[in-house]
C-alpha cells in the first residue's frame, strides 16, 4: 500500500512511519526538514515541503491509497489552513480513505451531551487553543465526502507499547487518564486494514 504520511517527524508520526515500513507499505513523507528523518528504507520516500503549499500537497500525495495525517498544532493554525489543501488535493486523486490524530478534547462530553470535552468540565486543559484547532479540522472533515477516522489520544507520554489499551467510538473510555505515543501510533495505523471508525472519532486510553 502507499501511504502518504504528515507530520512523519513528530512524536506519533515517527512510530507511523516505523509500523508501516516494518509490514512493507511504501511511505511517502512530506517534511519540511528531511534530515530529521535518519531510516534508510527503500520503500520509504522523503520529499521536502510544506502542508500550507498546495503543489508540495499534490506533488506528496500522487499515486497514494490514502493519507495520514499525524499533524500537530504547533502553536499556529497550520493544522486547520492545510487541511482544506488536503481535502482539495484527495479529491482530485480520487483517494478516499484519510486517518488522523487528533485529541481527546474534540470527544463528545459525557457531562455535558451538546458539548464537546473540551468545551465542557470534563477536560482538565487550561488552554483550549490546540482543541479549537482539531474542532476546525474536525467540520471540514465531516462535511467533506472522504472516508475519515480521526483517532483521539488523552495525555501522551512517550513510554514504550503496551499493546492493550481501550477505545470507544465518539468518547474516551471512561477512567481514562493517559496513552502511549507508541500504543497512539500503533491504533492508528492499524486503521488503514479497517473499516470499523470510518466518519468517527475514536477515543483510546488505557
Amino acid at each position: 500500500m502507499n501511504i502518504l504520511l504528515l507530520g512523519a517527524t513528530g512524536r506519533v508520526g515517527s512510530h507511523i512511519v516505523t509500523y508501516a515500513l516494518h509490514e512493507k507499505h511504501h511511505v511517502t513523507a512530506l517534511v519540511r526538514t528531511p534530515e530529521k528523518i535518519q531510516i534508510n528504507n527503500e520503500n520509504l520516500t522523503v520529499i521536502q515541503g510544506n502542508v500550507l503549499n498546495k503543489d508540495d500537497i499534490v506533488h506528496a500525495m500522487h499515486e497514494s491509497d490514502l493519507v495520514i495525517s499525524a499533524l500537530n498544532t504547533d502553536g499556529t493554525t497550520a493544522l486547520s489552513e492545510s487541511m482544506p489543501l488536503i481535502i482539495e488535493a484527495m479529491e482530485k486523486e480520487d483517494i478516499k480513505r484519510i486517518l488522523t490524530v487528533g485529541t481527546a478534547g474534540i470527544l463528545q462530553s459525557r457531562t455535558a451531551p451538546n458539548s464537546l470535552r473540551y468545551q465542557s468540565r470534563e477536560s482538565k486543559r487550561r488552554s483550549t487553543r490546540a482543541a479549537k484547532e482539531h474542532h476546525r479540522v474536525y467540520d471540514m472533515l465531516k462535511q467533506s465526502n472522504l472516508e475519515w477516522t480521526i483517532v483521539c489520544p488523552t495525555y501522551l507520554p512517550d513510554k514504550e507499547r503496551i499493546g492493550q489499551y481501550r477505545i470507544e467510538r465518539d468518547f474516551l473510555p471512561v477512567g481514562g487518564v493517559e496513552i502511549s505515543v507508541a500504543d497512539t501510533a500503533e491504533f492508528t495505523f492499524s486503521q488503514i486494514k479497517s473499516s470499523d471508525y470510518i466518519k468517527s472519532r475514536v477515543g483510546i486510553a488505557y
